[in-house]
């Protein structure tokens, strides 16, 4: 691929969707398989969603990362 706009175009996504499936690959890599491996929940809503995930990908900061996800997992 080419860029983003490419892939999206292919999987017939708009380039805002694509960028909120490929934005947690800016996450910590042992955040991100923390948030892979979570168990998974049968009737409630699951504890961590994409949109829970986004602010925190906007931060640099893997330390910090760290810090709100820990915040996030203990609600």
């Amino acid at each position: 691929m080419a860029d983003q706009a490419e892939l999206a175009r292919l999987g017939h996504v708009t380039g805002a969707r694509m960028t909120q499936i490929m934005n947690p690959l800016n996450l910590a890599p042992d955040i991100q398989e923390e948030i892979l491996f979570l168990p998974p929940k049968e009737r409630e809503r699951d504890c961590i969603t994409e949109r829970d995930v986004r602010p925190m990908v906007a931060v640099i900061d893997w330390g910090r990362q760290r810090q709100l996800i820990q915040i996030m997992l203990s609600r």
